[in-house]
Order: structure tokens, then C-alpha cells, then sequence
């Protein structure tokens, strides 16, 4: 299943999905790696201190994890929250409920209350592993989680009212044989970020992993390679860092860097790729527009990358040819969803990049542009993006939504929900949500070509582009803009900025409106909630 070949349509038509009726997680990211003594797992403390943990350690662990929780009841299809950070205990659990046949559900540890209840409550949770701030969390709300799930903390409390994760281990068997599943069985549960609405569980089956494979392997350049290792700042409560990075680079036995970030800090991540010889990174577009404000990193940091990969926001070419100035390589963006993650992006080192596209159908993957009753439209127009079913990397379902469900797919396609058009070279265009379109004067504008253009102009650090109401058009564009430190904001320079725009791309296209501010509204997962900008123009709370 591993790519191969020279140029992009060598490379697809030389791949095959090979995808076992039984399969686990746990034997593929770390059991069959056992008996060499290599490193699985690199993680840096708080205070700097360093350990790296091998398969042999995880395995030996998580073993005596699975034990423990079958002693205390938990079985087959039992979901398992895992309120942690990035850190050793997180990466056993989701072992130890591989296991069992056990579903995990992590959970992010930025979370307030109400978010957890609602997770915990739509899942069904019948345990919950955490550390000792989300343990005070989870007490707080304990008598208004329906199932009770057991609570454990990773640090031992010496009220007993939570169990101790050391002690439960201590007290374990060593041995554990994992039950056998299919490779169509539950595994993992991942709710969206919940821009719209309550958010939905994303419930994967163990082949999800096989099916992520080539949306990692293709962006990082035929990854792996010797001496690979990878990081994220993305928490592995997303399938950002669990599906992108932690669990594909595991599969292949290449040695994955963990540390909480509680704020990311550009700096630091400068420091900690050098510090730790990190060649791979998936980098979300904000923490990489914040790393482009460090001045010259090339001579206060000692790094060698071979592969950034970036998704959910596009860069544009101006932060395209940062990177190359600063890592010397071309950073590959992709993209995907929750649902079918990672099946367009870029290869810089078998394709052309388009600057503004997404990029191809990464191999085994087939997309088209569909109208609205599911039929292929014709190359450059606009239609909604979507992927052919069926696919081993598509989610099984909704959790508890069957209709929603149903919605998702359309005469044999998923739909991702995002528009754009497909050109005749197989280049993807991505122009916006389905409800991000802005239709001004009969235009069709996709707030991205716009905020791509805006990131160049010198004053601007942030950017989000929305249609609100106009009398006249039906909607004008309008930019809220975070300016680059020092900068005088003035009517001066509010007009330089439309001007900036309306040279680049067209009069039509310009903002009418621009608001100056200090902060944008961001998901817990990096994305600008363009929503939340949309809500507040028409009176509207989230």
C-alpha cells in the first residue's frame, strides 16, 4: 500500500488498497514493532525534562491498562474518554481500548464543563482517564453524566474518590491478548469542532488508520524515510494530531515528539524541532503565519526539516515561499474533514503546485465536483466537493445521528460540504463553505482568494473575509483585520488596503467594509469562525 513512483500519475497508478478483514489498532502501531528496542515515543515536560518511551514499554503498559479496566467492568464497544494532553498516559489509553475492542473518545483538555458533559453524554461514556485539572472538572459534573462513567487520574488523589492510574497498572497482569476485530469495528470517536450546532461524533472503524495512510505519506514526501521523526502542536484530541501525525507515524515505527503547548509559542516550536531533530511536522496555517513572525530563525536555531505538511487553511504563495526561505523545502498543503480526512493535497516533489489550488485526489482516493443531485459537473464549474464511496479512510457514522447520516452522502458520494471546482490538469479549487459563498451583485466570491490576497499586504497579521447585508448588491465583502504590531490603523490605510485588493483581484471582489481588531474568533482547533463574525452582524448568539 506504500506510494511509489516518479511523477503523480506513476505514483497512483502503481497504488492498491490492501485492507485485512480483521485488524487493530493497537498490533499495527505497536505490537508488531516490538522485540527491537526502538523509540515510539519522545516527551518533553513543562519544565523541559526529556524521556523516550519504546514499543516495548507501550505495549507492557497498555496490557496491564486493558486488564485493569476489564476488572472494573469496562468491555467490547465501551467508550473510553481520554481528557489528556500529549503525553505517554494519553497514547496508552487509546492502546489499552484498542485492546478491548473499546471505542475511544479523546477529549481536549481546554474544554469547559459543558463541552465535556455533552460529549460524555452523547457517547455514553463508561470511564474517563484524565489529569488532575480535568478530574476537577469531571467531579464538578459528575452527577449530571448519565452513564457515571469511572473516573481515573493520572495522578493519584489520596481521598479515593478517583482511582489511580499507577496504582490500577501496579496491580495488573502483564499479559494481555487484544480481542480480534474487524477491520469494520469501532474504534475511535472525534466530534467535530461544532461551528454549526451541537457537535457530532465522528465514529472511525479500525481501517480508518489504513485509510489515512496516503494523505500522510503523500504531503511528507513519501514519508517515511531514514531518520524521519514528527511533531504537531495540533492536540491529539483532533484528528489533526491523532490521525495525521501520532497514529500514521507510529504504523510505520517512526518515533513521535509529545509536549503540551497550553499557548503556542513560535519560538518554542523553533526550539523544540532543533532540539529534538524533527524532520516531519503537520503545522496548522495560524501556528505557521505566528512562526513567520520570529525574526531569522535560520541563525538563532539549529534545524533541519525534510517535510512540513499544512491543512485547513490555505497558506498562499507568499507564505509558500516563507517557508522555502526559512526550511528550504516547499510546504505541502492537504486537505479533508473529519469525516474523509486527507484525500486532496500536494507533492511539490512529483507534481507542479498551482498557487491558490489544493492540489490532486491523493492516490486511492477518487473526487469529483457534484451538483446537487450527486452528478460530476464538468471541469472548471462550480459545484460541492465530494468523495467516492466507498472509501476505507470515510467515517462508519454519525454517533446517534442516523439522519444525519443519510445527509452526508448522495448517489454514492460524500459530500464534503465545501464548494469549489476542479480544472482539467485534476487541480482542486477550493472557493468556500457552502454557507461561506458570498453572492454580491450575482457574483459568486469564495472568501479564501480574498484573505490569501489581504495575508500579502504588510499590515496584515490575521484575516477573515464574510458577506454581510447590502440594499443595493444583496451582500458586500467584509474584511475584519488584525494588524502586524505598530501598525498605524487609519482611514489611510483602510484604503490601501482595498486598493491592495482590487489590483490583485478584481473591483467586484475588494472589501467594501473593513473592520480593525485585536482578536479573531478561533475554533479550539486553529480555524478562523467566520460564524461567529456572520452572527454577530445579524444579532444572532452562537
Amino acid at each position: 500500500m506504500a506510494l511509489a513512483g516518479r511523477s503523480y500519475r506513476e505514483v497512483c497508478d502503481n497504488f492498491s488498497w490492501s485492507i485485512p478483514a480483521t485488524f487493530n489498532i493497537a498490533h499495527a502501531i505497536c505490537d508488531r514493532h516490538v522485540g527491537a528496542g526502538r523509540t515510539a515515543l519522545i516527551y518533553e515536560t513543562a519544565e523541559g525534562r526529556s524521556t523516550e518511551f519504546t514499543f516495548e514499554h507501550l505495549q507492557e503498559r497498555s496490557r496491564r491498562l486493558a486488564n485493569a479496566l476489564t476488572a472494573q467492568g469496562i468491555a467490547r464497544g465501551d467508550r473510553i474518554g481520554i481528557l489528556l494532553p500529549q503525553c505517554p498516559e494519553a497514547l496508552i489509553v487509546h492502546l489499552a481500548a484498542y485492546r478491548l475492542g473499546a471505542v475511544a473518545l479523546p477529549l481536549f483538555t481546554l474544554f469547559g464543563p459543558d463541552a465535556i458533559e455533552y460529549r460524555l453524554n452523547d457517547s455514553g461514556a463508561k470511564a474517563v482517564v484524565s489529569n488532575a485539572e480535568g478530574i476537577e472538572k469531571l467531579l464538578l459534573l459528575r452527577d449530571r453524566l448519565v452513564a457515571r462513567p469511572l473516573l481515573i487520574g493520572i495522578e493519584d488523589r489520596l481521598d479515593g474518590s478517583v482511582l489511580g492510574f499507577s496504582s490500577l497498572l501496579e496491580a495488573a497482569a502483564p499479559d494481555h491478548v487484544p480481542v480480534e476485530t474487524s477491520a469494520e469495528d469501532p474504534a475511535i470517536i472525534v466530534y467535530t469542532s461544532g461551528t454549526t450546532g451541537n457537535p457530532k461524533g465522528v465514529l472511525y472503524a479500525h481501517r480508518t488508520l489504513l485509510g489515512h495512510l496516503p494523505g500522510v505519506e503523500f504531503p511528507h514526501d513519501f514519508f517515511p524515510q531514514p531518520g524521519d521523526r514528527m511533531w504537531t502542536p495540533a492536540d491529539w484530541a483532533w484528528a489533526g494530531g491523532l490521525m495525521d501525525v501520532l497514529l500514521p507515524s507510529l504504523f510505520h515505527g517512526i518515533p513521535v515528539l509529545a509536549k503540551r503547548l497550553r499557548k503556542f509559542d513560535p519560538e518554542e516550536a523553533f526550539a523544540l524541532i532543533g532540539r529534538h531533530g524533527i524532520r516531519n511536522a503537520f503545522m496548522p496555517p495560524t501556528a505557521l503565519k505566528m512562526m513567520r513572525q520570529v525574526a531569522k530563525p535560520q541563525t538563532r536555531f539549529s534545524y533541519s526539516m525534510r517535510s512540513i505538511a499544512s491543512g485547513g487553511e490555505r497558506l498562499g504563495e507568499e507564505m509558500l515561499d516563507w517557508g522555502r526561505d526559512v526550511f528550504g523545502l516547499t510546504m505541502n498543503e492537504f486537505y479533508g474533514q473529519t469525516e474523509a480526512n486527507l484525500t486532496v493535497g500536494n507533492c511539490a516533489s512529483i507534481m507542479p503546485l498551482k498557487e491558490g489550488s489544493m492540489g490532486k485526489a491523493i492516490p486511492g482516493h477518487c473526487l469529483e465536483v457534484v451538483d446537487d443531485e450527486g452528478h460530476p459537473v464538468r471541469s472548471g464549474e462550480t459545484g460541492t466537493i465530494a468523495v467516492k464511496a466507498p472509501d476505507p479512510v470515510f467515517f462508519l457514522r454519525y454517533w446517534n445521528k442516523p439522519d444525519a447520516t443519510e445527509e452526508k452522502f448522495c448517489n454514492g458520494w460524500l459530500l464534503t460540504g465545501d464548494t469549489g471546482h476542479r480544472d482539467q490538469e485534476g487541480y482542486f479549487w477550493f472557493h468556500g463553505r457552502n454557507d461561506d459563498v458570498i453572492i454580491s451583485g450575482g457574483y459568486r466570491i469564495g472568501p479564501t482568494e480574498i484573505e490569501d490576497c489581504l495575508m500579502q499586504h504588510p499590515a496584515v497579521a490575521m484575516v477573515a473575509v464574510i458577506g454581510v447585508p447590502d440594499s443595493v448588491r444583496g451582500e458586500v465583502v467584509k474584511a475584519f483585520i488584525v494588524p502586524r504590531d505598530g501598525t498605524a490603523v487609519d482611514t489611510a490605510l483602510q484604503a490601501d488596503v482595498q486598493n491592495f485588493v482590487k489590483a490583485r483581484l478584481s473591483a467586484h471582489e475588494y472589501p467594501r467594509q473593513i473592520e480593525f481588531r485585536d482578536t479573531l474568533p478561533m475554533t479550539i482547533t486553529g480555524k478562523i469562525r467566520r460564524k461567529d463574525l456572520r452572527d454577530e452582524i445579524t444579532g444572532k448568539t452562537s
